[in-house]
């Protein structure tokens, strides 16, 4: 019966064609412009360590003085001071804990025939690499008793090593950051987890992620630069190793609720103590950031990309507006032909039927338009400078909604004309013919 009504809905669509393209048109507009933002909004929202994010979070505990204004988004007390990581880490409550901030360091490759460059890289402890399984391709990071003795070692990303020392793993090679040697003990692969949820929220958050590693102690001591956030208070200037500079980035694995709540009571503790050494005058506020929340919190997908999204549906919902109406005068120019099929016995959940297809057809070819509109407006996206632009990728599930979302809102779109033509009283309109 599905196939007979199909042959019905084609013959009915070739007999109306500019009404038919018209509404095909419709919705294919509708559909490309909602299609890009949602895809654009579906892989910036997407986990970006899946298998691990549930065991991620972040501890924020304010250690700003009450005086001090709060900023609108800078969100400068989500960092922990330099004092605060170091107790953190050495406390060891979690099951693993790293503290880490960003950087930015000249490299000189031994290849007489390269020139100098400057690369983007992050300073770590050693839980870095098991607390977020970053893949080795040769080698592994660093240990704690690296961290402490400020061990001169150095963990590349894939694209780095490979531009300094071509295909094979530079294991026990040596890298010149900054005039002083480092010891490659590890190269990565290809780590690129989008968003770079580690590090600090900024223009970087999408788009290549750091291509070395360092201890942090050792950059510390080195004075190498540093970049992200810096937050200071009072009038000491700021001296990044104080307690009213914020800076660092903290990261803890709790692998299940028990462990959620003792971190939580081991943070408002730590605050109670800090307190009664004349330190951090707030009430006590901890909080503890799971992975996807924090980047939630932290507004890591634009607002006006929301707002790009909602005005697309406002759109689709728009052109739907226009099928309804389109839809509504071709089916009830077929009122005549209706009767006919009821008087001669038809059921009206038939005639329902029947015009349902033939708006599911109209659905269909206008998803299929609207899917390489779709397609077109995403390579729009990517040939924008923002960082997130190469992910502007339609994925499989992203096409399946498409053309789900382009069936269904036509279908709705019918509802009301097929009604309103079934409930025509054949009798009436037979003796007006």
């Amino acid at each position: 019966m599905l196939v007979y009504y199909f042959s019905l809905a084609m013959i009915s669509l070739k007999r109306n064609r500019v009404i038919t393209a018209l509404m095909i048109l419709a919705i294919g507009l509708g559909i490309g412009a909602s299609m890009t933002m949602a895809t654009v909004l579906h892989v910036m929202s997407g986990d970006p360590l899946p298998g691990r994010s549930g065991y991620l979070y972040v501890p924020v505990i304010d250690a700003s003085p009450v005086r001090e204004s709060q900023p609108k988004r800078a969100t400068p007390d989500d960092d922990l001071t330099w004092p605060d990581a170091l107790n953190l880490l050495h406390a060891a409550r979690a099951e693993k804990q790293a503290a880490m901030s960003g950087g930015r360091l000249p490299i000189r490759p031994d290849n007489p025939s390269q020139k100098p460059f400057f690369e983007h890289g992050h300073y770590v402890t050693a839980d870095f690499f098991p607390m977020f399984g970053t893949p080795f391709l040769a080698g592994r990071g660093w240990t704690r008793e690296d961290d402490e003795s400020h061990a001169r070692v150095v963990v590349l990303n894939a694209s780095l090593n490979r531009k300094l020392f071509g295909d094979a793993p530079g294991i026990g090679r040596t890298v010149r950051l900054k005039n002083i040697d480092f010891r490659v003990i590890g190269v990565l692969d290809d780590w690129q987890p989008q968003p770079t949820f580690y590090a600090s929220v900024n223009e970087r958050s999408f788009g290549q992620t750091d291509q070395l590693f360092l201890p942090l102690q050792t950059a510390m001591e080195l004075n190498f630069d540093m970049q992200g956030r810096l937050w200071c208070w009072g009038s000491s200037g700021d001296t990044r190793t104080s307690d009213h500079c914020t800076w660092l980035q903290f990261w803890v694995q709790l692998s299940n609720p028990a462990s959620v709540l003792g971190y939580r009571d081991f943070l408002a503790n730590y605050w109670r103590e800090q307190q009664a050494h004349g330190r951090f005058t707030r009430p006590v506020n901890v909080h503890l950031y799971g992975l996807m929340d924090w980047l939630a919190y932290q507004h890591v997908i634009p607002d006006d990309l929301r707002l790009q999204l909602w005005l697309a549906l406002g759109f689709l919902g728009v052109c739907m507006i226009n099928i309804v109406g389109l839809l509504l005068a071709k089916f009830l120019r077929r009122s005549g032909e209706l009767s006919v099929r009821r008087a001669l016995g038809a059921r009206r959940r038939d005639l329902f039927l029947q015009l349902g297809m033939e708006a599911a057809v109209i659905g269909m070819a206008g998803g299929m338009l609207g899917l390489g509109l779709a397609e077109l407006g995403l390579w729009s996206v990517r040939q924008r400078p923002d960082g997130y632009a190469h992910l502007a990728q339609m994925d499989i599930s992203m096409l399946a909604g498409t053309l789900l979302l382009a069936v269904l809102s036509s279908v709705l779109a019918g509802l009301l004309p097929a009604w309103r033509a079934c409930n025509i009283p054949p009798a009436l309109q037979l003796k007006t013919q």
